[in-house]
């Protein structure tokens, strides 16, 4: 049985989605820190951004020149966005390509007043991802306040086993900087986010781009999913916006109760699974 432990007061945070200008980290450094000023003034203690936002989402700006456009833990371009978050109380994840022991990742920085404290790489790259960037080796979990959040970067939603791991590791929400384009992007993503949030009775948060990055068109939506699957707060398709939510320890246990699954999700013992039908030449 999977032990609870509900956070002891809420927790205000920010989904954030503006649009990135390719390959200009300091021009996006100060886009983020104006972001996370707004969100503390909005009461929040979390602000998150999409994938990639530092660089925007620049596979081959990125590739051609990784001095430029990715960023390593230390870089001193970040300095304004620990500045920003010192300033406002807010602690940020950040979508950025880093660069590390000469390998990229494609990663979400935690930043708070003192720097970065943490950063998780992205384990599900998507197919035209791979010639560049190193698959991440492990999950992360951020906490801040009590919550246990975490973290995704956009491909890893699509897949039930990465949010269902972070609910084992108690976490209370699964936080994630994406890129969605339009098209099938919204689609998916209104169908992974809730699924996301039920299934592990977690509330789940979504970071999205505006405008047009790395060639792709986003279709905006940043969003927040209750643990029950509903939508909380939504931001529209095209606009620079500052989505906020209250997650609320009250709706946490409510949903775990109406909803036990993750609750009674145990090893049955089974054997293998059983072939049905015949293989039989007709």
């Amino acid at each position: 049985m999977i032990e609870f432990r509900p956070p002891d007061a809420p927790l205000r945070i920010a989904a954030a989605q503006a649009q990135a200008v390719p390959g200009d980290v300091e021009t996006n450094a100060a886009a983020v820190a104006r972001m996370i000023r707004a969100a503390g003034e909005g009461g929040a203690r979390v602000a998150v951004f999409p994938e990639k936002f530092l660089s925007g989402y620049e596979i081959d700006l990125i590739r051609a020149d990784p001095e430029r456009c990715a960023v390593r833990p230390d870089d001193p371009r970040l300095a304004p966005i620990a500045e920003a978050c010192r300033a406002s109380g807010v602690t940020a994840v950040v979508g950025a390509a880093v660069q590390d022991g000469g390998e990229l990742y494609v990663s979400a920085l935690a930043v708070d007043g003192t720097g970065v404290v943490g950063r998780y790489d992205k384990q599900t790259l998507f197919q035209h991802e791979r010639a560049v960037y190193r698959q991440g080796r492990a999950g992360a979990t951020l906490q801040v306040g009590g919550w246990r959040l975490g973290l995704g970067v956009c491909y890893d939603s699509g897949f039930p086993e990465h949010a269902r791991a972070a609910a084992l590791d108690g976490c209370h929400a699964y936080v994630v900087g994406a890129l969605f384009g339009e098209g099938g992007g919204h689609h998916e993503s209104r169908i992974w986010f809730p699924a996301r949030a039920f299934d592990n009775t977690v509330y789940a948060v979504l970071s999205n781009h505006v405008g047009v990055t790395g060639g792709w068109r986003a279709c905006g939506g940043s969003a927040v999913w209750g643990p029950d699957g509903r939508v909380v707060a939504e931001a529209g398709p095209t606009d620079e916006e500052l989505v906020l939510a209250d997650l609320l320890p009250e709706h946490l246990h409510a949903a775990r109760e109406a909803e036990p699954m993750l609750r009674d999700l145990h090893d049955t013992g089974a054997e293998p699974r059983t072939v049905l039908g015949s293989n039989r030449a007709r």
